[in-house]
């Protein structure tokens, strides 16, 4: 019988001693499963301090983009505000201008101490032109320079007689 307690001891001792072995290996896999785990929180932590740095840019980046669309939008307005108050002007112009026929040169004046087309005075400084073809007094500014054929006032030389001389 005491060998047999012994023996019995004896397993109960190897037993207890792969049991203790079995426990020190399981706290060592719980060890390292717990580092694991908290470098795994660690990087949850890192990656949502990421999304949330990632989801605010991105939020500040739609607003300024929202902002400059707008922008655009009021400039795009303002153009076509002031495209339709060319055309108007344009308009308004054009039906001034529609009944005007091509002017005819104005007469001689009387007095020929003045510029046919602005009546400006003609004195020192300003000399006084003959036009080539309907004989009015034009000063320097309302005459054009012909060259060989001397002067011109602008009427006639805008409305083509230049061919008659």
């Amino acid at each position: 019988l005491p060998q047999r307690l012994a023996t019995l001891a004896a397993t109960a001792r190897e037993e207890a001693q792969q049991s203790w072995q079995q426990l020190q290996d399981q706290r060592q896999e719980i060890t390292r499963l717990q580092e694991q785990l908290s470098r795994a929180r660690q990087d949850g932590e890192r990656w949502a301090l990421a999304l949330q740095r990632a989801q605010r840019e991105a939020l500040e980046r739609e607003a300024m983009r929202g902002a400059e669309q707008a922008r655009q939008q009021e400039l795009i307005h303002d153009m076509k505000g002031r495209l339709l108050e060319l055309l108007r002007e344009k308009d308004a112009l054009w039906q001034k201008t529609e009944g005007i026929d091509t002017p005819m040169p104005s007469p001689v004046p009387r007095d020929a101490g003045l510029c046919s087309r602005c009546r400006k005075d003609f004195r020192l400084l300003s000399r006084r032109y003959n036009c080539r073809l309907c004989q009015g007094k034009v000063c320097h500014t309302c005459s054009v320079d012909m060259g060989k054929q001397g002067r011109c006032c602008l009427l006639c030389y805008q409305q083509g007689h230049l061919q008659a001389t």
